[in-house]
């Protein structure tokens, strides 16, 4: 079987390769891609960060086509997500009761998820009902979110700010308010941009108490008007240098989450670490591989909780993923969540 997958590298070049892909060998699976959402993990591969071709794509929901021996729990014609990474289930740290903690998990293997076929190991898959492709492929960014709200361990009634109003921190934000924060704020740059407009829009209606415009406003001062003290949680879906406006924005003895990368000259900043220290101020990073939380992120979004008919504004072909890739690199149209529908790639 022959499949095309796109792959890229720094300064937005991408790259269409045929692959072969082979029979399914003994808890394998082959699947065919319906949907693959576009990630900020692949906008980094193709802004700044890989001078060899990645592959693409890894937000998948897909069909399995055929199965080999010892599968058992899905057959072809079954709807799945592809996790990315699948806890092995058998090291000491699954054993354990730490599958998060799994460095013996099972990956895609050099796969694009913005291909047309792939075939992976069985443990990746999870079957679902009850959602188009294109909703079911933001379980592995919701997921991220989730993650990052459980380990921030919102008190019932608790202000929060996510800072941050792309897909990922407009999800961040409204799991928050799901899990019981009384008030949630969140940051985005530029609202009267055709972005930023576009996100804060979507914001409001998710039921986010607050947008505050970072480019603009001063954060802290915006946060400490309503809450002196700070807010009790921060959870960071943007850029690491935007862990400043946390830190000032937190509440003593409060928890900071994050999950925003850069993979180029910004990942560092420097912390004061006496204001951690005499603040009490909890820094948690959230890296949710393996891959934790997706049947609880199915249900949310089966439910309608998670509006994904509203997260996703662009639905696109591989032959037009090069245009939105760079509109998003670009920041000029409102692409809020752009997903890459693989099935109309000619193969030969």
């Amino acid at each position: 079987m022959k499949s095309i997958g796109l792959y890229g590298k720094k300064d937005m070049v991408v790259e269409r390769r045929e692959v072969d892909i082979a029979e399914p060998g003994f808890n394998d699976a082959v699947v065919k891609v319906h949907a693959c959402g576009v990630c900020g993990t692949d906008m980094n591969f193709l802004k700044q960060w890989s001078d060899d071709a990645m592959p693409l794509g890894h937000e998948i929901a897909a069909e399995v086509v055929a199965v080999g021996d010892g599968v058992s729990h899905v057959q072809p014609g079954d709807h799945v997500i592809v996790e990315d990474c699948a806890m092995c289930g058998l090291c000491d740290k699954c054993k354990g009761g730490r599958p998060d903690l799994c460095v013996s998990f099972y990956d895609l293997g050099g796969q694009s998820g913005m291909g047309q076929y792939m075939r992976v190991r069985c443990n990746n898959l999870v079957k679902y009902e009850g959602l188009s492709p294109v909703a079911a492929c933001l379980t592995e960014p919701l997921a991220v979110s989730l993650s990052s709200v459980l380990q921030a361990d919102v008190p019932l009634g608790g202000s929060v700010l996510v800072i941050g109003c792309g897909p990922l921190g407009l999800m961040s934000a409204k799991v928050a308010k799901l899990q019981g924060a009384g008030f949630v704020a969140a940051t985005q740059i530029n609202t009267n941009s055709t972005l930023g407009k576009a996100r804060t829009a979507l914001a409001e209606k998710m039921g986010i108490d607050q947008v505050i415009d970072a480019a603009q406003e001063d954060v802290e001062a915006v946060i400490k008007q309503r809450f002196p003290d700070g807010v009790d949680r921060v959870i960071v879906s943007a850029p690491p240098e935007s862990m400043h406006d946390a830190l000032k924005a937190i509440a003593y003895g409060g928890i900071i989450t994050f999950y925003g990368l850069h993979f180029g000259d910004r990942s560092r900043i420097e912390i004061d670490i006496n204001h951690l220290i005499f603040r009490k101020i909890t820094l948690r990073p959230v890296f949710a591989e393996p891959a934790i939380n997706f049947s609880v992120s199915l249900d949310l979004l089966k439910r309608g909780l998670i509006p994904a008919k509203d997260l996703v504004t662009h639905q696109v072909a591989p032959a037009e993923a090069e245009k939105v890739f760079h509109a998003i690199a670009d920041r000029t149209e409102p692409i809020i969540k752009a997903v890459v529908l693989p099935i109309g790639m000619n193969v030969g």
